[in-house]
């Protein structure tokens, strides 16, 4: 298993930020993901279970996650519901939001990853090393450019 982490400073409310990262079928404009399709949601109307298509590096990879928010827009968790193609065995991640003040919240991404061959570290490292920019540089232009 394969785990990617990094934090960043994000300049908006963790309201703001869990707002971003709760609209899942705009992950298409900010991620390298291909296509989203909200499963199954909540009383709040918030996706629990979400089917996924990401393509990297010539790679597709299509997947079923299913979520749990922390309280108070703390951030949240996904694992791996079901695996329908590609070469992920399992994915377990989160985001952590803890805001520094009312305009700025600390986020922290982590995310394992267990792949059903094993790749070369070379390309694990760069994988490792887009997937935390598309989920904190992305999030954060998304974020405080609207």
């Amino acid at each position: 298993m394969e785990q990617a982490e990094g934090t960043k400073t994000i300049e908006a409310s963790a309201a703001d930020i869990m707002e971003v990262l709760a609209d899942f079928q705009a992950y298409p404009d900010w991620t390298d993901v291909k296509k989203t399709e909200v499963v199954k949601t909540d009383k709040q109307d918030r996706a629990t279970e979400l089917f996924y298509e990401v393509s990297q590096f010539g790679i597709t990879a299509k997947y079923t996650l299913a979520y749990a928010y922390t309280p108070n827009d703390g951030g949240m968790t996904w694992t791996t519901k079901s695996v329908d193609e590609g070469p992920i065995k399992n994915i377990e991640g989160e985001y952590v939001l803890e805001e520094l003040d009312e305009d700025e919240t600390e986020v922290t991404y982590r995310m394992t990853l267990d792949l059903k061959t094993k790749l070369p570290g070379i390309i694990m490292k760069r994988g490792e090393k887009m997937i935390i920019r598309n989920a904190l540089d992305g999030l954060k232009k998304r974020v405080e450019e609207g």
